[in-house]
């Protein structure tokens, strides 16, 4: 789904202007379905407890909500995320992704130093000789993205190591078509070592 698509869903729903929510203003349905059907596998209140699915706090809203609307149309097909999403309506979808994008996320990093420079280098310069581009060219130098474009600051490492796995696979084929290129002229070391490098920035 395009952002001028996302924009027009934002408008008709009425919440393109509304403030960010917080804790004492969040629904109690979108409470409930954070409490009920998220946080086993994303954690409480989207912090993550579970490596192999995304830490949604602190997530680009337009993002999450792009990402939900794929699931529930089965554009990006899910066996767990697809009937989580099947019975809520888009004002549901829109008011979740602003739960979690209104949480705070801090990061983790990573001990190994040599790991977390190559990492740094990867982001920030990529690698002239393989083709391998800057990270920061699409998702910032502070790797927060924007608008439909993932905050990768502060997710899990095995995770992102695992999307960019997903992409070079083309198994993960929704988003940018850009990451498939970018991805396949990785080295196992370097998408490890970007992995962790994002994983502790906040």
């Amino acid at each position: 789904m395009r952002l001028h698509t996302i924009a027009c869903l934002l408008l008709g729903l009425g919440l393109a202007s509304l403030a960010p929510l917080t804790t004492a203003t969040t629904p109690d349905r979108i409470t409930s379905i954070a409490t009920e059907r998220c946080e086993a596998c994303h954690g409480l209140g989207g912090q993550g407890n579970n490596s192999m699915f995304p830490k949604l706090s602190g997530q680009n809203e337009a993002y999450l909500v792009q990402q939900m609307f794929n699931f529930k149309s089965r554009a990006r097909r899910s066996s767990v995320m697809e009937p989580q999403l099947a019975d809520l309506s888009g004002e549901d979808i829109v008011l979740l992704a602003r739960h979690f994008s209104s949480r705070p996320l801090r990061g983790t990093p990573t001990s190994d130093s040599q790991l977390n420079a190559l990492g740094q280098t990867i982001y920030t310069q990529g690698n002239p000789a393989s083709g391998v581009a800057a990270c920061h060219v699409c998702h910032g130098p502070a790797a927060r993205g924007g608008q439909m474009l993932p905050r990768l600051a502060g997710q899990h490492a095995e995770y992102l190591e695992l999307q960019l796995r997903r992409f070079i696979e083309r198994s993960r084929t929704t988003d940018q078509t850009l990451m498939h290129s970018v991805a396949m002229r990785m080295t196992d070391e370097e998408i490890r070592a970007v992995s962790y490098y994002l994983s502790g920035l906040n």
